[in-house]
């Protein structure tokens, strides 16, 4: 009788907190719905994906009976959120959860997409979840950054809620690629719906190949990438934190290796001066990160001597690799591509600190989760006014004086 009781009183507080994430997250959207610009003293250039069409967002997953009820009754909203409260989401570790939810949804996930272009374009990543993730990452540890500073032990509470609704979504992502459900599935549509929004930074390979498709992944397949991208972002954060505290030059190599995929790291293979046609494939090598667990079978490749030069060269379609010869002038942009992250990673940095606490920890109330993010929202990667701008004008200026002179 004991453990019928403990089981209905987890499954009605599991109930509750599910249907209080999403009012709040659903608030959340409705008063985002038309965002404003972001509080930055610059004006975006032509160049960047500010000039571009807003990216296509996803609608809402459908509500279910209950979050219907209480959004359209007040009696009903209050009543339930007083049962929130006796139940502990009223609590500053839950309040600080669900708000961290919030922001992860609102302010980290749409960063591939709003940035398209730059990220495609200017990085060369490949339209993969792996380059999803890659941002993704960078935005969860520009918030992580600043949530380190709020004052003990909510700062605590907020990093450790944002990085869980991170690999939370992650698993989720996981498993839509491995194993996509078929739209003819007779689960509950809000069963399918995405943890967060869907994304058209990359599409799923075979998401329509299956016509039978169950939505089940092998566990321990799930659980190896699971453990991948753990590791990268580990690793990506302190090498990002290193950056921060030591040089801007650190910082950049950083970018590099993380988001530039270390392109170029055995050197640069140039086109064949008597005009010969290379095979590309003689040029092949990609960046492998051995301690990042992505290579399968280790102690091979530690065995074997050569084996780590032939792991490089073979294509693991992730599609980040170095440039064949007829592409090395893409070479030439990464200096100042490099350039222009560092420079927005010292700018959102700067700018979020000059965010005060308690806008960021919120009201403390049930229902405020969602409430002014629009201070904390992430400006365009490109900056008019910045000194990346500047120094290509100044150069243009001094081309151009020299062809005039």
């Amino acid at each position: 009788m004991l453990g019928r009781s403990l089981s209905l009183a987890s499954a009605q507080r599991s109930a509750c907190a599910r249907h209080v994430r999403a009012l709040t997250s659903q608030a959340s959207s409705s008063s985002s719905s038309t965002p404003s610009n972001p509080p930055s003293s610059s004006t975006p250039s032509s160049s960047s994906s500010s000039s571009q069409p807003p990216s296509k967002r996803p609608a809402s997953p459908q509500q279910t009976w209950l979050t219907k009820t209480i959004r359209q009754s007040p009696v009903a909203k209050s009543a339930f959120i007083a049962l929130a409260g006796l139940l502990g989401y009223g609590s500053t570790k839950q309040y600080a959860g669900r708000r961290a939810f919030n922001m992860y949804s609102e302010l980290c996930v749409p960063r591939a997409d709003d940035e398209a272009a730059f990220w495609k374009k200017e990085c060369h990543l490949p339209p993969t979840f792996q380059s999803w993730f890659t941002v993704t990452n960078l935005h969860v540890w520009l918030l992580t950054v600043r949530l380190r500073a709020l004052p003990a032990p909510h700062g605590q509470n907020y990093v450790q809620g944002l990085i869980d609704h991170f690999f939370i979504d992650i698993e989720d992502r996981v498993r839509a690629v491995l194993q996509p459900v078929s739209p003819g599935s007779l689960a509950p549509p809000q069963n399918l719906a995405p943890y967060t929004s869907r994304s058209d930074f990359y599409r799923i390979a075979n998401a329509m190949s299956k016509k039978n498709a169950k939505g089940r992944t092998p566990e321990s397949l799930v659980t190896r990438q699971m453990k991948i991208f753990k590791e990268q972002w580990a690793g990506m954060g302190m090498s990002f934190d290193l950056g921060l505290v030591r040089s801007d030059a650190e910082l950049a190599a950083a970018i590099w290796r993380n988001l530039l995929g270390a392109r170029g790291a055995r050197g640069i293979a140039y086109p064949d001066p008597d005009g010969a046609s290379a095979d590309p494939r003689a040029h092949f090598r990609r960046a492998v990160n051995i301690a990042g667990g992505s290579v399968e079978k280790l102690s091979r490749l530690e065995k074997n001597r050569g084996a780590l030069e032939a792991e490089e060269r073979r294509d693991d379609g992730s599609g980040v690799h170095d440039f064949p010869p007829a592409e090395a002038d893409k070479y030439v942009a990464y200096p100042e591509t490099m350039a222009t992250v560092v420079e927005y990673v010292r700018r959102e940095l700067v700018r979020l600190e000059r965010v005060p606490d308690e806008l960021i920890m919120g009201k403390g109330v049930i229902g405020t989760e969602g409430h002014n993010l629009e201070a904390l929202r992430f400006g365009p990667v490109k900056d008019a006014d910045g000194r990346v701008a500047a120094l290509n004008a100044g150069t243009v200026a001094a081309v151009s004086g020299r062809i005039d002179g």
